[in-house]
């Protein structure tokens, strides 16, 4: 996520258009069904991890 949408602070993105971009991933061989908010919500903090480490208090 990080690397496509860098600038966009990972929290203000809402979990509907998180799934979709997990979705649209190159190569992601998930299955839409099986998404979850705990996983989004594991998705949405690794990126603002990598967010933080880039944008932090700027």
């Amino acid at each position: 996520m990080f690397e496509k949408h860098g600038k966009l602070n990972p929290l203000s993105v809402r979990f509907t258009d998180l799934h979709k971009w997990v979705l649209e991933i190159e190569n992601f061989e998930g299955k839409p069904e099986d998404s979850n908010e705990k996983k989004l919500e594991a998705i949405q903090m690794a990126w603002y991890e990598e967010w933080q480490d880039e944008y932090g208090d700027s």
